[in-house]
């Protein structure tokens, strides 16, 4: 019974795990996620593993720098507050949490104030 009420809702378009996944993209990337957090909350839903990179690939490289950029700088006012010496690790862990790759985090830390990987 309840397979056929799945089947009769994919039919009607109410179903659809690819549209799914891009909204879900879109939405979270356009808060400050990377992608590898986006890719595990979608994995945590169930999201089928070429569905999820489909999704993924809409978000450019560019757009993601951008958006990493955005991130840290909302975040960046409230680290240099606490202890200077810890503010790029602290940058760097957030970053991380949020997804984004090595690279991206990287090249945060080199354009913020200065601050390297290595700090």
């Amino acid at each position: 019974m309840a397979a056929a009420v799945v089947v009769d809702l994919a039919a009607r378009g109410y179903v659809d795990d690819r549209a799914f996944a891009r909204q879900w993209v879109e939405a979270r990337s356009a808060r400050g996620y990377g992608p590898a957090r986006l890719s595990a909350e979608l994995r945590a839903r169930g999201v089928a593993p070429s569905l999820i990179d489909a999704a993924l690939s809409a978000v450019l490289p560019e757009a993601q720098l951008t958006r990493a950029r955005a991130a840290a700088g909302r975040r960046l006012p409230a680290l240099r507050r606490a202890d200077p010496a810890r503010v790029a690790a602290r940058l760097r862990g957030f970053l991380l949490r949020r997804g984004y790759p090595g690279s991206v985090v990287a090249q945060i830390l080199r354009e913020t104030a200065g601050l390297s990987a290595e700090d």
